[in-house]
């Protein structure tokens, strides 16, 4: 009987907000074991506050898939293979078969931005002072422990090209923490990472490194890649297409087959 007088006494207000809480709790279960980095309180506070059912099921369905692939599934590939998910393709692929590479905001060390890739179809095309070039190679990093692998591919790629002024070369560090993507911190990270200018060379093509921040969840998706262990190289045409992908570390096979769909590319009028 007391605590039915207890019960009833509570205010209306508080019994809603319980309620609330108990809906959220069915919608959204607790995981003590996903990643921060992949699920913020943010990105939960802003689909909750629109209250879209379709917004609520996407991301519901992103959780999912990213809690069904996590670190541990990456480790077990990278010992099984050593990154190498996928062999590089052997010949060019036809330009109506090739799918167009996703837009990308990137940033050099100086805090300045690009738009990737540059292609004689887009607005930055336009820009003064920005090439259109024949042949891109990027390469993706997610984790600093595929850098080993972006050097082995991008440093014969400019040994071969280093004289021709249509051909690019970035490779693109992907930073996902939410924290790191503030414009106070960001600022202050890639002023560590600023480098100098590489002197002493006469070389037309460049290495140039550049940084991506924030979620690129969409961008992995469209794209297809789930190891974040490992590193992706994607040699993209004019038009910004992917004519060519290659993986992990290369054989010389590979290699060979990199540096022979660029000169295809730098062929074609």
């Amino acid at each position: 009987m007391l605590r039915l007088k207890r019960l009833l006494c509570s205010s209306p207000a508080k019994f809603h907000a319980r309620n609330c809480i108990k809906e959220e709790s069915k919608l959204f279960p607790v995981l003590p074991f996903q990643n921060p980095s992949q699920w913020s309180s943010r990105r939960f506070l802003d689909i909750y506050q629109i209250g879209s059912k379709e917004a609520i099921e996407k991301e519901r369905a992103r959780l999912k898939d990213e809690m069904n692939r996590g670190h541990f599934a990456d480790m077990a590939e990278m010992k099984q293979h050593g990154g190498k998910i996928a062999m590089a393709n052997k010949i060019i692929i036809p330009a109506n078969a090739a799918a167009k590479f996703p837009m990308l905001d990137v940033n050099y060390s100086d805090c300045s931005n690009l738009k990737l890739p540059i292609t004689s179809a887009g607005n930055d095309a336009k820009t003064p002072g920005l090439i259109v070039p024949k042949a891109t190679l990027l390469c993706l990093s997610f984790r600093a422990s595929s850098q080993p692998m972006i050097d082995s591919w991008s440093l014969p790629f400019l040994d071969t090209f280093g004289h021709s002024g249509d051909v690019q070369l970035y490779e693109i560090s992907f930073i996902d923490s939410w924290l790191l993507s503030r414009n106070p911190i960001k600022k202050l990270l890639l002023k560590i990472m600023r480098k100098p200018k590489p002197g002493g060379t006469k070389d037309v093509l460049q290495r140039q490194i550049v940084y991506s921040f924030g979620d690129h969840y969409y961008f992995r998706k469209e794209l297809r890649i789930l190891n974040l262990l490992t590193g992706y190289m994607f040699l993209l045409d004019k038009m910004g297409r992917i004519r060519w992908q290659g993986f992990g570390s290369p054989k010389q096979e590979e290699l060979l087959s990199l540096l022979s769909c660029t000169s295809l590319l730098l062929d074609q009028k």
